[in-house]
């Protein structure tokens, strides 16, 4: 994250050409952000694709489809948002983990965040702060973010189970 604001700020500075110059160097310097985040969403996904086979377990996916129209930004904040390459992770992880032959579910992300894990109680103010998770109901304390994540394995357990009943 800290290369893409070392970055942001490089496009924020005027560019210097050489004289007689038509091209700026801005372009060269986008396709290498590019190559940088594709490189890293290659290794995220085979790491996990290499996980979920070395564990025998599905994947589960939020279907983050329209996030960009749902989420209401300020404009210093915008930027971060589109660049953002979630998509480009789950296309690579869909067909690494279709050619491992390793299960991949998408489940609904409303309320992950501010669901329990532990109880399933659902309120905004189980959100105290950005990263911290405390239940308002049951008192369970975690990371937000572990927290979240167990909810969407939960989600996608009962979905595979779902879909694959009949």
């Amino acid at each position: 994250m800290s290369r893409r604001r070392r970055w942001r700020r490089l496009y924020a500075r005027p560019t210097t050409r050489p004289p007689g110059s038509r091209r700026s160097p801005t372009p060269k310097r986008r396709r290498k952000e590019t190559r940088f985040a594709a490189d890293t969403n290659h290794t995220i996904a085979k790491r996990i694709v290499t996980e979920a086979t070395r564990t025998g377990q599905g994947i589960a996916l939020e279907d983050l489809q329209g996030i960009r129209d749902r989420v209401r930004l300020r404009k210093p904040q915008q930027v971060t948002l589109h660049s953002w390459s979630f998509h480009q992770l789950g296309r690579f992880i869909a067909y690494k983990a279709a050619r491992a032959g390793v299960a991949l579910v998408y489940v609904d992300p409303a309320y992950t965040s501010q669901g329990c894990s532990a109880c399933g109680h659902v309120d905004k103010k189980n959100r105290p702060d950005q990263a911290g998770f405390t239940c308002t109901s049951c008192g369970f304390a975690e990371h937000a973010d572990v927290n979240a994540a167990r909810n969407i394995a939960s989600r996608g357990v009962t979905s595979w189970a779902v879909s694959h009943a009949a």
